[in-house]
Parts: C-alpha cells; sequence; structure tokens
C-alpha cells in the first residue's frame, strides 16, 4: 500500500473538483443532464465510483456526453461463445452490437438479447425480461484483480531476486519497502497465532491475502477508479478461501470441539453442537461484510465529499466550492489510507486466528 497511490487519490480529487465534468454511468445519447445541486446527481454520481462496469471508462464530460477511457473483453456464452470488444456506444449509447446474427444490448449494467431495434421489455418492477446470455467477460473489478496480481508477481519476484543475488540477503530497491510488511505478516500475525510449527505451511496463503487487499484498497484511492475490495462478490471469494483454509486444514480436536464439546454434560453438547457449526460460517461471513462495508463506506463518503463541489458551486462559485471539497477530501483521503491498511490487517489476521484455532493441538488436562 504504497503512500504514493493516496497521492494519486489527491490527484483525482483535484481533477474532478475543478474540472467540473459530470460523471455518468449507463444514460443514453442525448438523455437530459442532472442539475449538478440536486442530490440525485450526488447519489449517481457516488454510485458511479462504486459499480463495476464493461468499460473503463476513467470520467466522462456531462456537457458532451463523451466518456474517456477503453473498452474491455466482453465474454458471452450464448449458445457458443460470443467475443467482442466493449465500446462507449455499447455501454453508454444504447447500440446495439450484432455477433453471429444474436444482438445485444447493455442495460444497467447487464448484457441483454434483444433485437436488432434493441428492444428491452420490462416488468411492473421495471426490471428487464429480456433473456441474459451468460457474462464471463473481462469488466472493470476484473481487471483491477489482473492489474494487482501483475504487480504483486512483479514485485514479490523482485524481492525473491534480491535475496538469491544479494551475498548478505538485504534485499534492494522497492524490495525494502515489503520486506518489513512480510515480517510483520509473519511475526504479528502468523506465528502468534497458528504457532511457531505450523504457521510456515499458511504464510502463502496469509501474505497473498493481505497485500492483495492492502494493494486494491490503494489502487481504489486513485483515478483509476477502482471499487475491487467494495465488490461483494470479491470479498465472499475471499472469505470462502478462508473457510477452505481452516476446515480442511482442521485437526481431530476441532472437529471433536465443535461436534461433541469435550469437558462438558452431555445435553449441553447437544446444546452447543449446532451452535458451533453456524460459527463455522458466521466467522467468515463477518469477515466479508466487514471489508465490503468499511471499503464501500469509505468510497462514498470521499467522492461524496468530492461531489459537494458541485453542489457548493452555485453558492460559493468555483473557487470556493473547490477550496472547501479539496480540504475536507484530502482530510478523508489519509483517513482511507490508514483504513486501507487496517481492513487488510484484520481481514489477515482473522484469518490467521480462524485457521490457528483449527490446527492447534489442544490441551484436555
Amino acid at each position: 500500500m504504497l503512500t504514493l497511490k493516496k497521492s494519486f487519490q489527491l490527484l483525482a480529487a483535484i481533477l474532478f473538483v475543478l474540472t467540473t465534468f459530470t460523471v455518468k454511468a449507463g444514460g443514453a445519447e442525448g438523455e437530459e443532464r442532472k442539475d449538478p445541486a440536486s442530490q440525485e446527481f450526488v447519489s449517481e454520481f457516488i454510485d458511479h465510483h462504486l459499480m463495476d462496469d464493461h468499460y473503463y471508462s476513467f470520467y466522462g464530460d456531462g456537457f458532451t456526453g463523451k466518456h474517456y477511457g477503453f473498452g474491455l473483453p466482453v465474454i458471452l456464452f450464448d449458445g457458443g461463445l460470443k467475443v467482442f470488444m466493449s465500446d462507449e456506444d455499447f455501454v453508454y449509447k444504447g447500440k446495439v452490437k450484432e455477433i453471429d446474427g444474436n444482438y445485444y444490448k447493455y442495460d444497467h449494467g447487464k448484457i441483454y438479447k434483444t433485437d436488432a431495434e434493441g428492444t428491452i421489455s420490462y416488468d411492473e418492477h421495471h426490471h428487464p425480461t429480456n433473456e441474459k446470455p451468460f457474462d464471463f467477460s473481462i469488466t472493470k473489478n476484473v481487471f483491477g484483480l489482473l492489474l494487482a496480481s501483475v504487480l504483486l508477481f512483479l514485485g514479490f519476484t523482485s524481492l525473491a531476486k534480491t535475496y538469491k543475488g544479494s551475498p548478505n540477503n538485504l534485499p534492494k530497491g522497492f524490495a525494502r519497502a515489503l520486506e518489513p510488511l512480510v515480517i510483520y505478516v509473519r511475526d504479528e500475525m502468523a506465528r502468534p497465532n497458528i504457532g511457531d510449527k505450523k504457521y510456515k505451511k499458511f504464510m502463502p496463503y496469509l501474505l497473498s491475502v493481505f497485500f492483495l487487499i492492502f494493494l486494491l484498497n490503494l489502487l481504489g484511492l486513485t483515478p483509476l477508479g477502482l471499487n475491487v475490495t467494495g465488490n461483494i462478490s470479491v470479498t465472499v471469494a475471499l472469505a470462502l478461501f478462508t473457510f477452505l483454509y481452516t476446515n480442511l486444514s482442521a485437526n481431530a480436536d476441532y472437529w471433536k470441539h465443535i461436534f461433541w464439546m469435550p469437558g462438558v454434560p452431555v445435553p449441553m453438547k447437544i446444546v452447543l453442537a449446532p451452535i458451533e457449526v453456524l460459527g463455522m460460517f458466521t466467522k467468515p461471513f463477518s469477515l466479508l461484510i466487514r471489508l465490503f462495508a468499511n471499503i464501500t463506506a469509505g468510497h462514498s463518503v470521499v467522492m461524496g465529499l468530492i461531489a459537494v463541489a458541485f453542489v457548493m458551486k452555485q453558492s460559493l462559485g468555483t473557487g470556493g466550492a473547490a477550496g472547501v471539497s479539496f480540504l475536507l477530501t484530502t482530510f478523508l483521503t489519509f483517513l482511507e489510507i490508514l483504513v486501507a491498511f487496517l481492513q487488510a490487517f484484520i481481514f489477515t489476521m482473522l484469518s490467521s486466528l480462524f485457521i490457528g484455532s483449527a490446527v492447534q493441538d489442544h490441551d484436555h488436562h
């Protein structure tokens, strides 16, 4: 989690505030522009940052309707594999894509089958009723995960090479920033919670999850506009890995404490068993909700403060609005750097604690 990343967030705030660009996702061409001082505008401004997307848009110009970014691969399975690149017209202007005689239209973050005119039917709750193909596309969040994975691979490959090539095993360059964090995860999380004899087996996972969450959180504070750890699907997947590591590595004592608690009367054993089984699932559930809620809340507040510039522009003028919004966003941005580290720390610490409780040898004397 580089401090450099947070600097980029400050740059993002300056760009968003000083350039009065209306960021808008999913709007049709020619659609009426919303009043920047309206609550609807602010809500939409925040939602655009939090949502996933099939087009990587850095920002959009509300006056011209132009979005600045690049297309991502759309991969659909609909009676066969359909692959094409998304573009601004498809995602933001409601244009229909024809692939092998099939027509597809993008509507509120989803891709639907349609006809040549792009007809979308809705039910009484205004939910589209068109058929949806299986969507395996490289979305904005998937791109963010791939980017973070590549950066982590390059960083730790560099760290490993310095150990091989250095006669005194001292890392060089950027690797010097990684080594203290690696030692921190080992000495403050893995060893105390799992034990000196067994912690090495789980270090690859704990390091991976710590640095992945940390880096993704930092990427979310940059002009890249990523919100990967604020996506519930991502946090569910991370929590699921902790759940599998915990229960697949568990020893007999762990399962005995769950299904037939030692040292308590038989009636209590029967009462405690379903509670312990429920606890197996509530632990990873708390992990995924905590990470998702904190990151989403932090991003919402930061983007909300940036949007304040638009709301205050009418009363304070462009300069006053930009100044107030910039000061508030700067303060919260530094706070978000701390949150980015804390959420990675908490997720990794609790994961090591859950794994340690499953693999430790219990003393029943």
